[in-house]
């Protein structure tokens, strides 16, 4: 299933997506599961199926004001250099375990949103990530049952203000501008995606490819990412992972290349779809 997060009628709710075809989950599993996050922890994807089938859309997705895909995130962790040439680029060494750092819920956009570039720089920069979203949540989970804990997958553009991110050894600020970041358009439910599955990962702005990779040349897999982050922190239901970038960051370019107003930059990951987000200046 593709499952999504949107407005109706100004309220938050939550979907099914079959092409152009949307099922509002929300009025039918009501106080059960009145959001993506709570149908994830309560393990409801049989019972939305079965609603999937018996019910029939009343909604258009080209016609929603979408959210990021779980709005409501506990934890959003991003893996910093997972991908040997994103690290050769950036002069830095392979660490043995993952680079993380935080990213917070208010940094996000969804898809279809503009990806906002703030008055204090111009440096605004594009990351293709792909999203985990958990669904079982654990503590000191092993990596042989990393699979089993996963919801679904997403497409994520982790946008960085890279003076910012630079201006100390801590990156936080530089990844946490005010919805520099974009996240969806939908989850894509984990049955459809085989555990350890090669995925194609891009960012094309303005129709150009500008990082093309696959998800084999991770150097910390995802299981090895949540057996690392579910070790110091539990995991829960809805907690998103976002797992690394290649090379190719518009930073590292000669001449660099960063995102400008009128810009249009879509992240897309051939089995779950395309992230597309414009960009404009905050006010």
């Amino acid at each position: 299933m593709k499952l999504i997060s949107f407005l109706s009628e100004g309220a938050p709710s939550y979907g099914i997506v079959n092409g152009d075809d949307v099922l509002d989950l929300t009025p039918l599993l009501g106080a059960q599961a009145p959001d993506l996050k709570t149908l994830i922890a309560q393990n409801l994807f049989a019972a939305a199926a079965d609603m999937a089938k018996t019910h029939k859309p009343t909604l258009k997705f080209s016609q929603l004001q979408l959210l990021p895909v779980i709005p409501n995130p506990g934890q959003i962790f991003c893996i910093g250099l997972n991908y040997g040439d994103h690290v050769r680029e950036t002069g830095r060494e392979i660490t043995e375990v993952p680079t993380i750092f935080l990213r917070l819920t208010d940094s996000q956009v969804a898809h279809g949103q503009d990806i906002l570039r703030p008055p204090e720089s111009q440096r605004l920069d594009y990351e293709a990530e792909i999203a985990v979203i958990i669904g079982k949540g654990g503590r000191r989970i092993k990596e042989e049952d990393a699979w089993n804990h996963i919801a679904g997958y997403s497409c994520y553009n982790d946008g960085s203000i890279r003076d910012w991110q630079v201006a100390t050894s801590q990156w936080t600020p530089g990844k946490n501008f005010y919805k520099t970041g974009g996240f969806g358009p939908w989850m894509v439910t984990s049955d459809e995606i085989a555990p350890g599955q090669v995925m194609r990962l891009q960012t094309l702005l303005n129709g150009q490819v500008l990082q093309d990779t696959t998800t084999d040349k991770m150097l910390h897999s995802i299981p090895q990412q949540i057996a690392y982050i579910s070790t110091f922190i539990p995991l829960s239901p809805g907690d998103v992972i976002v797992t690394g970038t290649p090379g190719g960051v518009g930073n590292k370019r000669t001449p660099q290349i960063f995102m400008k107003p009128g810009d249009v930059c879509e992240i897309v990951v051939d089995a779950i779809g395309t992230l597309r987000n414009g960009i404009r200046d905050d006010a």
